[in-house]
């Protein structure tokens, strides 16, 4: 179906709500008298089996009964009748219904049922829902308002909230409203039995009220296309997302909820980044950067001047700049000579600006616009306690049009209640964005920088991902039976068609056998017990390094391999594989593996015997561009290390960018590959490129 069936939720010509009452403590009184105070002024229609007036229209007995024009239900009666009552709407023409009932797939089994008979009859007839057991949903610039969210109604705004949970709408639009926000719309998807959060990101982000997007996210049920449809909205209207579910209790609460499954955690996080949409912690970190996503500017880059009247103040939010990836700009001699000009002798004029206690309102306002004409800002913030002397709200008066002349962003923090209230009145009335407190409005600022960034990254031009010997993987497929890890042959094989170094390892089945395979080889050796059961072979003693002699390796083939039988006589021992030691380097992890939701997704980290210990990895989502490679080695230890650190010899980072960039690409191209990890990566010295030592392949 296309968008344009979507169109009833949101330009409707006519609504009537099934299901409407006349008595005041029921919902469907609340949602009747909602739609009639909203404004909306299409046609407006209720229907109720016994009949009467509701508001002085009629009420209207059965559906058919209902005159034109009517395209879109909001249905609001038990669930066992749902069905029956959609049919009725579909006979009447209606291709828009709004299920907001409960006791669906959330109550249980039979109502799962209920919900699937729903879905069919949508699509016998061609028909959209949403919900069931949803809220409804307002559109305030239409206006239209569908909800039984207790009055008053939301201010209209410029923030849409699109949320999987209704009971949190209530207490948000209040909270919103208390904030100073508006809303342009809010939607209420409840058990997504049809329209998702998918179907409505392109159509949201296209409305011209809209400057931001919030998602309140259980779980994702078609991960790919969420994608697909999030990168085309991000590049419309920034989006901030509070996926929820992240611990195992929050993900088992989740599921009941709603009836989904939540995802890995990583793979959200991933899939997030790669979306350009910007995940927040927590509720009210989500709709505060929402509000500075709609009002503010974006800033070219990461400085940021800091304006206040006292010390202490500034030194706060000088803190909380490096927790954001912010930094202090370096004010040019121009700026600093206009300050002084105006400003007391002892005021100090380096960045964080401190004017002190006794400074005017003019003052404020003098040295912002210095600020903000200063090349070397990008941004700023304008901390005001109390003054002494004048009014909060006077300085806020005084740089309102400063604030409004200027392209950069400006936040501004009046700290404390009651004698900043009238500052908060002025500043919320011009969109002005405020926060109480310095660390809050930091991370506002820090949240216009990822934008900024991530908008450029989002426009930039796909890459050519690196050539896959695909015929040649696939032979060596041919033959692997699926559910289980290939051969370590077969391995091999598929690190040499993806362009991978391998070091070669040949399979002893007994102590002569590997004699003669190290001779081959070239001493020193290494050998590792060979099993497809056993997956951290060193943890049962089935590693042995630097062999370097016909003696060596046949002491320690009896020995490990009497190890071995002892800790694990479950395992199935094929014999030791035999490798010819490479010169020494940076032992790195590079894997992938295929989320059910959003498909390969690679990892970075600390490898070898660490990985576990240490748990220093990153995570991103195929296709991987080289600029993907490299934030993964950034913000990693083991990354950052290959550069070299005191006596860490540094190690061929570039080659290790290219060994993921190449995983990515094979993993994509074959399907059938689950799971692959290559522990460790040894990187050799910087021109000497970057070997896969142990390599597990999962299909």
């Amino acid at each position: 179906m296309t968008d344009n069936s979507l169109k009833p939720f949101f330009s409707p010509k006519g609504v009537v709500i099934i299901g409407a009452s006349t008595e005041p403590a029921k919902l469907g009184y609340v949602m009747a008298r909602n739609l009639l105070r909203s404004g909306y002024t299409g046609a407006m229609h209720y229907v109720n089996p016994k009949g009467g007036t509701l508001f002085n229209r009629p009420l209207h007995k059965t559906v058919k009964q209902v005159p034109n024009p009517v395209d879109l239900a909001v249905i609001l009666v038990p669930a066992p009748v749902v069905p029956d009552t959609l049919k009725e709407c579909a006979a009447h023409g209606i291709k828009a219904a709004i299920i907001a009932t409960g006791g669906f797939r959330e109550a249980g089994s039979e109502g799962a049922a209920l919900e699937d008979e729903c879905l069919k009859i949508a699509h016998k007839h061609g028909m959209r829902l949403i919900g069931p057991n949803c809220i409804g949903l307002l559109d305030t610039h239409l206006p239209v308002d569908t909800t039984f969210l207790p009055p008053p109604p939301p201010a209209p705004g410029e923030v849409a909230f699109l949320s999987h949970s209704g009971a949190i709408c209530a207490a948000l639009t209040d909270w919103m409203r208390g904030q100073g926000m508006g809303l342009s719309r809010l939607v209420s998807l409840g058990n997504q039995v049809d329209v998702t959060e998918t179907d409505l990101l392109t159509l949201t982000a296209a409305d011209p009220h809209t400057r931001a997007i919030i998602l309140y996210i259980e779980a994702i049920r078609d991960g790919q296309r969420f994608m697909a449809e999030a990168q085309k909205a991000s590049l419309e209207k920034p989006i901030v997302a509070l996926k929820v579910g992240r611990s195992a209790a929050g993900r088992k609460a989740a599921a009941s909820h709603t009836g989904a499954l939540a995802g890995t955690e990583s793979a959200y996080d991933a899939a997030f980044r790669k979306a350009g949409i910007l995940r927040a912690d927590n509720t009210e970190e989500a709709f505060h950067w929402a509000r500075a996503l709609a009002w503010c500017p974006l800033p070219k880059g990461r400085r940021v001047a800091i304006l206040t009247n006292a010390g202490g103040p500034g030194v706060t939010a000088a803190d909380a700049l490096e927790t954001n990836g912010l930094e202090l700009a370096a004010l040019s001699e121009a700026t600093i000579e206009g300050m002084r000009a105006v400003l007391p002798p002892f005021a100090s004029l380096l960045n964080p600006v401190d004017i002190l206690a006794s400074a005017p309102p003019d003052a404020y306002a003098t040295c912002l616009r210095l600020l903000l004409d200063d090349s070397g800002v990008d941004s700023a913030m304008v901390i005001v306690p109390p003054p002494p002397a004048f009014s909060a709200g006077a300085v806020a008066k005084a740089i309102i049009p400063v604030i409004q002349a200027s392209d950069k962003p400006v936040i501004v923090v009046p700290m404390g209640d009651r004698l900043v209230q009238e500052s908060i009145e002025f500043l919320r009335a011009n969109q002005i964005v405020d926060y109480r407190f310095a660390e809050r409005a930091v991370s506002a600022l820090g949240i216009l920088a990822r934008r900024a960034e991530t908008l450029a990254v989002l426009k930039e031009r796909p890459e050519k991902s690196p050539t896959i010997k695909i015929t040649r993987a696939e032979k060596a497929l041919s033959k692997c039976e699926s559910g289980t890890f290939v051969d370590q042959d077969t391995a091999s094989e598929l690190m040499k068609a993806a362009g991978i170094h391998t070091a070669e390892s040949l399979l002893a089945k007994n102590a002569n056998q590997a004699v003669t395979i190290a001779e081959q080889l070239d001493y020193p050796v290494a050998m590792k017990i060979a099993s497809m059961d056993i997956s951290h072979k060193s943890d049962v003693g089935g590693v042995a390094l630097n062999l370097d002699s016909s003696a060596a390796v046949q002491v320690a083939f009896q020995n490990m391999t009497a190890r071995i039988k002892h800790a694990r006589p479950d395992a199935k021992i094929d014999g030791v594989t035999l490798q010819h030691m490479l010169p020494p380097g940076q032992e790195v992890i590079v894997g992938v593996v295929r989320d059910p939701q959003f498909g390969p997704l690679v990892m970075f980290g600390s490898g070898g015997v660490e990985v576990e210990g240490l748990k220093d990895v990153a995570f991103a989502l195929t296709p991987l561009s080289r600029r993907e490679a490299e934030e993964m080695l950034d913000s990693t230890w083991a990354g950052k290390k290959l550069a070299g650190y005191r006596n860490i010899v540094a190690a061929d980072r570039e080659a290790v960018v290219d060994a993921l960039l190449r995983l990515a690409s094979l993993a994509e191209a074959l399907p059938r590959i689950s799971e692959i990890e290559i522990n460790p990566l040894r990187a050799l010295p910087p021109g000497k490129g970057a070997w896969a030592v142990d390599v597990r392949i999962k299909l």
